[in-house]
């Protein structure tokens, strides 16, 4: 259950950012997640795009829901489903995507409210998302951020998914790990 949302070039004033923010991450970043912790067998891609996490944790053997605000054409696509906008009922998996950055926090927010305790709430950013107090005071002071695993090389995510123009980044990226009800500080890590 995701919506295929992905993080852009620059700020949200960008003439040139995809209009629903669509910037699709390389599947490796699955590997490079799963290097760092495991994941439940049941998971929700919210953000599922054209399918390159989702297609790929299939490929694993992962239960996988993929949803999106709309269908951009994944191999396994369950249905066009809103992640912020429509009701969820608590769901016992983890949720892993790469969230329209304009709107990670309230994707953080809903996914955190949206599993159950013990489930993870895996999401590729960037590494500005640890700035600011309004985050800070939102997503940050609760704990419930377990992991960073920050790229020592970038990693470059792709407009609308068309991964053979877009070669390279200038962008930090990291996976932020969530874990519903984990108490402590955040450890961080880097992926080489």
């Amino acid at each position: 259950m995701g919506i295929a949302y992905v993080r852009g070039i620059g700020g949200n004033h960008n003439p040139n950012r995809q209009e629903d923010d669509y910037y699709a991450t390389p599947p490796r970043a699955i590997d490079d997640l799963l290097s760092k912790i495991s994941l439940n067998k049941n998971v929700w891609e919210c953000a599922c795009g054209g399918g390159a996490l989702s297609d790929k944790l299939i490929g694993l053997g992962y239960n996988v829901t993929a949803t999106d605000i709309k269908d951009r054409g994944a191999k396994k696509f369950d249905k066009v489903f809103d992640f912020l906008k429509e009701e969820t009922q608590p769901v016992n998996c983890d949720i892993v995507t790469n969230p329209p950055y304009k709107l990670a926090t309230e994707f953080v927010t809903k996914a955190l409210d949206t599993v159950t305790v013990g489930n993870k709430v895996c999401y590729f950013l960037k590494i500005q998302f640890l700035e600011g107090a309004k985050r800070y005071e939102e997503l940050y002071k609760h704990n419930e951020l377990k992991h960073v695993f920050v790229y020592s090389k970038r990693i470059s995510t792709a407009k609308n998914g068309e991964f053979d123009k877009y070669k390279s980044t200038a962008m930090c990226h990291a996976w932020f790990v969530w874990e519903k009800g984990y108490k402590g500080n955040p450890t961080i890590d880097w992926i080489y």
